[in-house]
């Protein structure tokens, strides 16, 4: 964790730390605290807070808690004095159950004071920790980031990054004089790494950016683990009708966002994630005002089949929303699991795993659309009524099942496909067969496996309806 690099220049607008802070609290809000401790090492080079702002403000009305590391002081280098400040207000956050903003620019530990400083990275480690799924903290990337200046916000619910940052445990110096690669910070840790491996929840141009989406983010988000969600008025969908976006040809692709922004209000999607594990979408949406996280197949990619990744994606959205108390709304349409020798190397059964204990576990409202397909185990995992789900929709078109009629009848008739004339127009008989008896809505509806087989255009009014009727015991106050 000690300092390895050095911030790189940049043509940017740099703000200061403290511009930072007024950017993300309403105007005029913001209140710094301890911004006269000096470093006793340091004496009259020693600035404000020892390198870091820290102090209290609001973002549309509500208290947070936030902090920003000034880079031009010895690197944002973290040394004990540093330590406490950022620790003082994770403190407060704690106590005053509000949601904690920061802004990360460091070196990593100062090397000047040694293992006090290390100290100081295992107590803002302790803090974070002890937050989790308490309050939501967000961490902004605004420059390089190493060492512990990684670990910290690895910690925290949501990392944002600005175009120009770069985050990595061990910089390039170091790389190059142990690994032998010779890498730029770019390279190695910056946004169009981190946008498509998950340790980055979302990329914007800048600093002003970065504080406009936290303000955002907030927006969808409680002050803590129990209190209400923020509401604001419901807002018309973008896309008339959900079910344009989705062809009832099961082979053909769609993009599920264009779905989804047939049934939330529009303007309010937030996509975590978009780059990492495309295959299943993950956001933040409302419906009818209401905060929602929705969870969906991506058809698009892989054609929206469940691995190792998207489950990793899937789980940790889904316990971010449980934690804090944010409804799921899960869309279908994924025909299974990723078969083969890499996905099994790279753990699917594990990960897969992860998120069937993600949904099972879940004690939010939760209710399941099947769009258009949902096979064998991915139909399980997806938020089924057995897993739990408080309510599971599906559409006229949907098929439920083990796997698709063409493979299955390729498994229960092979002898009788072998010795027939016509084994193409056997196979499609048998399927068409097989399909009509066992994968249709209607059946699994008649089975109980499914609540109710709507149509497309009533899947906006019949989610809200059914949010608006669970039992919400932190349903929030309604904001205009």
């Amino acid at each position: 964790m000690s300092a390895t690099a050095t911030p790189e220049s940049t043509t940017r607008e740099r703000l200061s730390p403290h511009e930072r802070l007024e950017l993300l609290c309403d105007n005029g809000t913001f209140e710094p605290i301890r911004s006269g401790v000096v470093s006793p090492k340091l004496g009259p080079r020693a600035r404000p807070g020892d390198g870091v702002v820290g102090g209290l403000g609001r973002v549309d009305g509500r208290p947070v808690a936030c902090y920003a590391q000034d880079v031009s002081f010895l690197g944002g280098s973290l040394g004990a004095a540093h330590a406490d400040t950022i620790n003082r207000v994770l403190q407060l956050a704690g106590r005053s159950r509000v949601p904690v903003v920061g802004f990360i620019e460091s070196g990593g530990a100062r090397m000047q004071e040694g293992t006090a400083a290390l100290g100081g990275y295992g107590r803002i480690f302790r803090h974070n920790v002890a937050l989790s799924g308490v309050v939501p903290q967000i961490s902004i990337i605004g420059g390089l980031s190493a060492g512990g200046g990684c670990y910290s916000p690895a910690l925290t619910d949501f990392v944002v990054m600005t175009q120009d940052a770069a985050m990595f445990l061990t910089g390039p110096g170091v790389v190059k004089e142990v690994m032998g690669e010779d890498v730029s910070a770019a390279e190695l840790g910056g946004h169009k790494i981190h946008d498509r491996n998950g340790v980055c929840d979302l990329v914007v141009p800048d600093d002003r950016a970065a504080a406009r989406l936290s303000r955002t983010l907030l927006s969808y988000l409680p002050q803590h683990s129990e209190a209400g969600l923020p509401r604001t008025l419901a807002v018309e969908p973008e896309l008339a009708e959900a079910g344009a976006a989705v062809p009832d040809d099961p082979r053909k692709v769609y993009d599920v966002r264009d779905a989804i922004m047939g049934i939330v209000d529009g303007g309010s999607l937030l996509e975590i994630q978009p780059r990492w594990a495309r295959n299943i979408v993950t956001a933040f949406a409302r419906i009818d005002g209401r905060p929602v996280g929705v969870i969906a197949n991506q058809p698009r990619f892989l054609g929206g089949v469940l691995d190792a990744e998207s489950s990793q994606k899937g789980a940790r959205f889904v316990e971010t929303c449980n934690a804090y108390g944010v409804p799921l709304v899960v869309l279908v349409d994924t025909p299974g699991f990723m078969p083969g020798t890499r996905q099994e190397q790279a753990g699917v059964i594990r990960f897969g795993a992860t998120l069937v204990r993600a949904f099972a576990a879940a004690t939010v409202p939760r209710v399941t659309v099947v769009l258009r397909k949902a096979y064998g185990g991915a139909f399980i995992t997806m938020n089924s009524k057995d897993l739990g789900a408080d309510l599971v929709l599906a559409w006229p078109n949907a098929e439920i099942g083990v796997m698709g009629a063409q493979p299955a009848v390729g498994i229960i008739h092979r002898r009788e496909l072998a010795a027939a004339e016509d084994p193409v127009g056997a196979r499609a008989a048998l399927a068409a067969a097989y399909a009509e008896e066992h994968l249709g809505a209607a059946v699994a509806a008649a089975n109980g496996f499914v609540d109710e087989v709507i149509e497309p255009h009533e899947t906006r009014r019949r989610l809200a309806w059914a949010l608006s009727t669970m039992d919400d015991r932190r349903a929030g106050a309604f904001l205009a």
